[in-house]
Order: C-alpha cells, then sequence, then structure tokens
C-alpha cells in the first residue's frame, strides 16, 4: 500500500482572480506550494489524483453559492500551472467531499492506496469534508497545511485544528 496525493479543487474559479468564488490572495500563495507538492508526488512515483468540482447550470448547490465551476467552462478547468498530466487521475465532484458521488474510493483502492496526502481548497470546506469522508472510510489522512487554503484565516485555522484533534489526520 502507499500514499496519493489528492489536488482538491485547484481550479480556475477559485484560485485564479475573476473566478466566480475567488479565495483571495491566499490562492496566489497556495499554488507553487500545491506545485511543489505535485511535483514531488510525480517523481516518487505517487498517484496524483484531481478532485474537481464540476457542477450543472441547475445545480442545488447554487442556492447557497453563485455558480462556479460549471462543467464545459474554463471556470471549471484546473489551473495552468497545476495542469494534470499523462497518468494523473480526475475526478470530477458536485458535493464537497471528493468521495461523495464519485468513484475515487474505488480508484484508490485499485490503485492500492491507503494514504492520502491533501493539498488544495478550501480548508473548511471541500478539504475538510473529503478528508471526513477519507478517515470514515479508514484512510490515514495527511493535511498538507502548506498547500491548503481558505476564504477566511479563521475558518482555515478552525479547519485544520478539527482535521487534526477530531478526525485524526495528520497535519504537517
Amino acid at each position: 500500500m502507499a500514499p496519493a496525493l489528492l489536488v482538491i479543487d485547484m481550479l480556475r474559479d477559485f484560485v485564479q482572480a475573476g473566478g466566480a468564488l475567488y479565495i483571495g490572495p491566499t490562492a496566489e500563495e497556495v499554488k507553487p506550494r500545491v506545485a511543489a507538492h505535485v511535483a514531488a508526488a510525480r517523481r516518487e512515483g505517487r498517484p496524483v489524483i484531481y478532485a474537481c468540482d464540476r457542477h450543472r447550470p441547475d445545480d442545488a448547490e447554487f442556492r447557497m453559492f453563485p455558480a462556479h465551476c460549471l462543467e464545459g467552462t474554463p471556470g471549471a478547468e484546473v489551473v495552468p500551472e497545476l495542469a494534470p498530466a499523462a497518468g494523473d487521475i480526475i475526478i470530477p465532484k458536485r458535493r464537497y467531499s471528493g468521495f461523495f458521488g464519485t468513484d475515487l474510493d474505488l480508484t484508490l483502492r485499485e490503485e492500492g492506496v491507503d494514504e492520502l496526502w491533501l493539498c488544495g481548497v478550501c480548508t473548511n470546506i471541500c478539504v475538510l469534508y473529503t478528508a471526513a469522508d477519507a478517515r470514515m472510510r479508514g484512510y490515514r489522512v495527511v493535511v498538507l497545511q502548506d498547500a491548503v487554503a481558505s476564504f477566511a484565516e479563521a475558518a482555515h485555522r478552525f479547519a485544520l485544528e478539527e482535521m487534526e484533534k477530531t478526525l485524526g489526520c495528520l497535519v504537517r
């Protein structure tokens, strides 16, 4: 068994200025750190998996948030500096967790993965709920603290503490 890197929602609508739900300046800070983790995982031969928000135009989530990451639009694309390479895996998702309604768990088991290293956005939304679902399925989870970000620092800190103290993730 081996670890995999899970890159969560590093999409134009979240981490590119002008995106529908741009998280702000922390996006610029986190992009090169995520890129470094992606490069390291590829060098070490670990699977790199992208969990990507993809919504239909009538998605119920848009009752809470503005329309974002619409399937087939540039906003739903991984930012160019983190573009998936041949052999990387892309998992589209419509909800916060990368596991909910997707084949992420099946993919991980087929790849022999028992540990997930998480990076991406937003710490207190998609990263947190993916971490929770991973722990409920028995995966060890490492949250790469230097490579996650959110809209608000307080929410970011809360999520890191929740993942560490309640879910038993390693936050490093």
